[in-house]
């Protein structure tokens, strides 16, 4: 995604930052983020038989040992089927932000009146990453604030 503030709409950080305030493309279960995307196509380039391979290739070297581990998890990093708590429910299932924001009539916690509140759902590390991420969001507008975190990782 380009970084020109003047392409980048409302619409667009709506559609990408979740009410909380991470981004919905960095996360493990978004069908159309960038994990998704990167693990079908490390899949995809390994092929359906590379098990066989990994096998032989253990003797010279353990790390292949755990392959069939490995693919589990990639065939499930590929297999994401969220599409964003704004189009479905949370895959975190403590996670009250979605019907929050959607009591309160707002896109995102920071623009609620009552924020920062004890609604989310959340707790330890989780609350604290909402909190910073709405208090930044404030801080700098939801267009700006997508745009500092666009390509950053979701999990740091």
């Amino acid at each position: 995604m380009t970084d020109d503030r003047e392409t980048v709409s409302y619409d667009t950080v709506r559609e990408h930052i979740a009410p909380c305030g991470l981004n919905c493309t960095k996360c493990i279960a978004h069908s159309d983020g960038d994990i998704r995307h990167l693990s079908s196509a490390l899949a995809d380039a390994l092929g359906p038989n590379f098990g066989a391979y990994a096998q032989r290739f253990s003797a010279a070297n353990p790390a292949f040992e755990g392959y069939e581990a490995f693919r589990t998890l990639l065939d499930h990093l590929a297999g994401g089927s969220c599409a964003s708590c704004r189009s479905g429910e949370c895959p975190f299932f403590p996670c009250r932000v979605r019907e929050c924001v959607q009591e309160q009539e707002v896109d995102f916690c920071f623009q609620c009146e009552l924020f920062p509140c004890d609604r989310s759902g959340m707790s330890g590390r989780l609350l604290e990453i909402w909190r910073n991420n709405n208090e930044n969001m404030k801080e700098l507008g939801a267009v700006e604030y997508y745009l500092k975190v666009q390509n950053l990782p979701r999990y740091p």
